[in-house]
Parts: C-alpha cells; structure tokens; sequence
C-alpha cells in the first residue's frame, strides 16, 4: 500500500476524517448544512473543526494530517511529511472542496438560489 496513488475518493476521506475528528462534529456539520455558510463563517467554521493540528494513521490505512493554517490537508498511503510533501488540499481549495462534499449552500450566493 506505501505506493498506492491518492485518488479523489481518498481525498474526499481526508477532508471527512480531518474536519470531523472532535466530538459532536458531525451534529456541527448537520446544522451548518441546514442553514448555509457564507465564506466567513465556513472559514470559521474549518478553523475550529481541524483545530492547531492533527493526524491519523494506521496500518493499511489512509495516514492524514492537517493543520488550521491555510487548512492544509495532507493524505499518503506512506507517511506523510508535512514539511517537505505538498498537502492534496489547501486554502481555498479546502473551502470549495467542503462546501461540495457538505452539500453546504452560501446564502449570499443569489445566483445559486435560482436554480
């Protein structure tokens, strides 16, 4: 598995693992869900979730870390070093990519409401 290629499904785990590792997490979510985010209070919202920083790994398992600044998100099936690999998710790309999995709506996004 140390080689195995990061795939997108992989990357999608990643974020999953990465923003619901504290408890009452995924209740968090539900509700952030049913409301909406706009760009500030997803931001907020990461932050708080991913934390200072973090990780999890195990034998044949996806290792993942991530941190709150630039919520950078790294996913290997080796390990993972956080200061010389580049993260699969980072920043923006983080946001959008939350916002996609999530299914959460931005309120202030008139153009989406139309449709």
């Amino acid at each position: 598995m140390k080689n195995k290629e990061v795939t997108r499904e992989d990357i999608e785990q990643a974020l999953r693992r990465a923003i619901c590792h504290i408890e009452g997490a995924r209740e968090r979510w539900d509700e952030r869900i049913s409301s909406g985010l706009n760009d500030e209070e997803l931001e907020q919202a990461l932050r708080y979730e991913l934390g200072i920083a973090g990780g999890q790994c195990g034998p044949d398992m996806l290792s993942i870390d991530y941190q709150r600044a630039g919520f950078k998100i790294w996913a290997s099936w080796g390990i993972t070093n956080t200061y010389s690999d580049a993260p699969v998710l980072e920043g923006r790309n983080t946001m959008e990519m939350t916002r996609q999995i999530c299914g959460i709506r931005d309120p202030a996004d008139k153009q989406m409401s139309l449709l």
